[in-house]
């Protein structure tokens, strides 16, 4: 699957997104080696520790369903581009640093890293 495709599918979880908060929408859509792709989107709560972004959520998404290997991910937002905070930074470093980050603010204006880009001296055990 490419970026675009990715992105777009990312695009279209944003309307199940949750954030009464910050109105931010973020969406995921991430890609499995296998070619499975699971979505997420930002569920916000009161206590805003207990809010999960949209990576994290694609993540745990593919994770149950046994997968732990992962190509790229793709995020879209009702803001612009959105790279991932650094939770998710390191919490997407944990299977392994060769994932693909893409966002951008349109289909047609996408950019992408590498997590170790995005993650110096990430760190797994």
């Amino acid at each position: 699957m490419d970026d675009k495709s990715l992105f777009l599918l990312a695009e279209d979880a944003l309307q199940n997104a949750y954030a009464p908060y910050s109105d931010f929408l973020v969406g995921a859509a991430l890609l499995t080696k296998s070619g499975e792709v699971y979505t997420g989107v930002n569920v916000e709560n009161s206590s805003f520790g207990a809010t999960i972004c949209a990576e994290r959520t694609a993540f745990v998404k593919a994770i149950s369903e046994g997968h732990r290997d992962f190509e790229t991910i793709a995020i879209a937002s009702s803001g612009g581009k959105a790279w991932p905070c650094g939770i998710c930074r390191q919490f997407m470093y944990e299977f392994g640093d060769e994932l693909t980050v893409v966002t951008g603010p349109d289909k047609d204006h996408l950019e992408k890293h590498d997590i170790k880009e995005l993650l110096l001296e990430g760190f797994r055990l």
